[in-house]
């Protein structure tokens, strides 16, 4: 194939940051997405619809052309959320769900749930509610390898709350491992998974190999190739409950590139693009259309966007970098020529 045609997709787990940074990187998810789940990991954290409204404002401020772009709107989790806040959260049509982010693992969640038993009545009431939980699902306990963090948590945590909460609607992020590809297969309706393009493209090789590479370090962090092959074929299956999740994570080039090394990797630039050369690559193209378009509104109880994008199959070379704020972000895949171009006219410009 030499083109193809996409309803416009979603990206159901993308973080955007705020103020410069925000500005700087939520055209590149406009151009090509007509909606995006918004991660709530600020510092402080959004906790309550309040708060994540006053940020949902932010975004569509921040855009700099008209668009159609519809920022979905999460809330934090933390050991003192309270029923009514997610009383008001299923009131609310901007807000899609709650993030779980157990605390201390990942980019701003300190503020996160200390201990599972402490939210299980807001469990309670998400289920009521049908509100849906969205999790990112490690273990921070330093005594496990942090290759097998994503497995025990599934094995300590996720399994009970699945079975003991039949009727809420879970998303298990970033999926990294088979292991978890099992564990979402065989799990009950209401339990699915985003995949990121970079557990698809690449193994821990692409951080350790031939010196550290730290724009290809995120967390989950990559794992063992065998691991990348069974996500492909989870995306690639047309299995409904696999679908599109960049968690695209700008940092500054200086913050990846130091002692501190942040976590994440910045794809919202090409995402789509990334995604139809995985699938192209795969032999699925015929597939991509659901991964990236149906499958998550579908589970998330939205329309199908009406909208259209189309790419064409150009090559053309990843920039280096590109603005962030007063600084520079390194995409994934900087440098390297990707194979699969949207076409212009920017499809931000497409009646939804």
């Amino acid at each position: 194939m030499e083109s193809i045609t996409l309803n416009r997709p979603d990206d159901w787990h993308l973080h955007l940051r705020d103020g410069p940074i925000l500005r700087s990187v939520v055209q590149h998810t406009a151009r090509q997405f007509a909606r995006a789940v918004i991660m709530p990991n600020l510092n402080p954290p959004i906790t309550t619809v309040k708060s994540a409204l006053a940020y949902r404002k932010r975004i569509l401020d921040a855009l700099e052309t008209p668009s159609s772009f519809e920022p979905l709107m999460t809330l934090y989790l933390t050991d003192s959320t309270s029923k009514e806040e997610i009383e008001r959260a299923s009131k609310c049509p901007h807000i899609i769900g709650c993030k779980l982010y157990p605390a201390g693992v990942t980019t701003h969640s300190d503020a996160g749930v200390t201990n599972l038993d402490k939210i299980q009545s807001i469990l309670e009431s998400m289920e009521h509610f049908d509100v849906p939980l969205l999790v990112h699902g490690e273990v921070t306990d330093q005594n496990i390898d942090i290759f097998d963090r994503e497995q025990v948590f599934i094995d300590r945590h996720l399994s009970t709350i699945v079975d003991n909460f039949d009727q809420l609607r879970i998303v298990l992020e970033h999926v990294t491992t088979r292991e978890a590809v099992q564990f979402v297969k065989q799990a009950r309706v209401g339990v699915a998974a985003t995949i990121t393009p970079q557990h698809l493209l690449f193994n821990r090789n692409a951080i350790l190999a031939g010196g550290l590479k730290p724009h290809n370090y995120c967390l989950p962090v990559l794992k063992r190739e065998r691991h990348r092959i069974a996500l492909i074929n989870a995306a690639t299956s047309g299995n409904t409950k696999f679908f599109l999740g960049t968690d695209s994570a700008p940092h500054a080039r200086t913050l990846k590139e130091s002692d501190c090394g942040c976590a994440g990797c910045y794809s919202a630039y090409a995402a789509i693009e990334l995604y139809t050369e995985i699938f192209d690559n795969a032999g699925s193209l015929d597939r991509l259309n659901a991964f990236a378009s149906i499958f998550g509104a579908s589970f998330y109880k939205l329309p199908t966007n009406t909208g259209t994008i189309k790419l064409e199959k150009k090559d053309w070379v990843v920039p280096k970098h590109y603005p962030l704020a007063d600084q520079s972000v390194v995409p994934l895949k900087a440098g390297d020529t990707l194979s699969w171009k949207i076409l212009a006219p920017s499809p931000d410009q497409v009646t939804q």
